[in-house]
């Protein structure tokens, strides 16, 4: 149920969330594409984003479900937290002994950060809208 403090996202909100993270997760992968390194380093970057990407997910999910009085589990919580500390930590210390340009390891950086937002920005939208949706499903229901 939609609380007074809970708002409806905005289309241009959505929009701007989604184009986050498919922009970012875009350019990342096409840039890993394109890079000249091991198809192993490759998939190393490639495992790295989709940990980060589910590890935000969860991470927002969870803190979601704590102010809106779902229960979720102080050891489930840490490891959500410890999750996106531990695939920003492994991709830093990927770049920071990768053999690439300056330049191309702030690309992947931002590029990820970016994701990482996204994927946050995108499921606080599915939950809001979600939210929104519930009266209008309950009168469907009422009305069959």
């Amino acid at each position: 149920m939609a609380t007074a403090s809970t708002h409806r996202p905005t289309g241009a909100f959505i929009g701007a969330s989604w184009a986050a993270l498919c922009v970012g997760a875009l350019t990342y992968l096409v840039g890993l594409w394109n890079a000249q390194m091991p198809l192993n380093e490759k998939g190393y970057y490639f495992t790295v984003l989709m940990y980060g990407l589910f590890s935000a997910v969860s991470l927002q999910k969870s803190v979601r479900d704590r102010l809106e009085g779902i229960r979720v589990t102080g050891m489930y919580f840490g490891l959500c937290w410890v999750s996106v500390g531990l695939c920003v930590l492994l991709l830093t210390v990927g770049l920071w002994n990768a053999t690439l340009a300056p330049s191309e390891k702030g690309f992947y950086a931002m590029s990820f950060l970016l994701s990482l937002f996204g994927a946050v920005a995108v499921q606080k939208n599915v939950r809001d809208l979600a939210l929104f949706a519930e009266p209008d499903a309950r009168d469907t229901a009422a009305e069959a």
